[in-house]
């Protein structure tokens, strides 16, 4: 039986239609897979100078920043949320009021940002830093430094949440953590030099800032990565903030 050009037409495009919304459902919004779920590219950093107080409190020394681990855990349920895409790692979600996952955030590389981090604070703090591509201590390799600083990432996320609405529209509550375990050796010896496990966390807006309520709280920024990268910057400046290894470098009598 011969179609009329009406019918034909109207075939052809519920066909098309139909193939725009598988590959909707296939790819989802930005790849990666996980339905329809959208994904962000978010640039993370280590804001120079931010954190203030342990600027030239070291004695100049030179140190060796070997390239960070990676090595967070996501266990539970919600272990789906925190895959690589595209050799970029998970740093974090957006979520709606009603609770469900609105955006998948992502970013380039920990290791070598978060290095580049410990090397400018080396130098924020007095000393003379150095970085190198491999992570593992190797005694014989780095003679010709005063410290070696290796580091293992143990968290580094962030969530943005949609909280219930003021008379100003849309209110955002974002929330940052940042880990690191750090661990400083004396070349040649095999023993730490110095410790420790560096932590910070980061609300913006600041939990009870200003005494206001939630409802009339405004973020100062606009992009969760940035949000993270406060808390990254926190926790990277928190190593030469500890008072235990600056007295420990200060004490230290180095002869070359």
């Amino acid at each position: 039986m011969q179609r009329s050009l009406a019918q034909r037409f109207i075939l052809a495009a519920a066909l098309m239609l139909a193939a725009a919304g598988c590959a909707t459902t296939e790819n989802g919004a930005g790849g990666g897979g996980g339905g329809n779920v959208a994904t962000s590219i978010q640039k993370l950093e280590y804001y120079p100078y931010q954190v203030k107080g342990y600027q030239s409190s070291f004695p100049r020394r030179t140190v060796l920043v070997l390239m960070p681990t990676d090595d967070r855990e996501f266990p539970g349920p919600a272990a789906s949320n925190h895959a690589p895409l595209d050799g970029k790692p998970a740093i974090g979600v957006v979520v709606e009021q009603d609770g469900n996952l609105a955006e998948r955030l992502y970013a380039d590389p920990l290791g070598p940002i978060v290095q580049k981090g410990i090397a400018a604070a080396a130098q924020e703090a007095g000393m003379t830093s150095e970085i190198a591509e491999y992570s593992d201590y190797l005694p014989d390799k780095t003679r010709d430094v005063d410290y070696v600083v290796v580091t293992i990432i143990k968290r580094c996320w962030v969530s943005k949440r949609r909280n219930q609405d003021n008379r100003f529209g849309a209110v955002w509550m974002t929330s940052a953590d940042f880990a690191l375990t750090v661990i400083v050796f004396k070349p040649p010896f095999k023993i730490p030099f110095w410790q420790g496990a560096i932590q910070d966390t980061y609300n913006d807006p600041p939990v009870g800032s200003f005494g206001l309520g939630p409802e009339d709280q405004a973020g100062i920024y606009d992009e969760p990565g940035e949000v993270l990268s406060v808390a990254l910057t926190r926790g990277i400046a928190g190593i030469f903030e500890r008072q235990d290894f600056r007295t420990l470098v200060k004490q230290d009598e180095i002869r070359h």
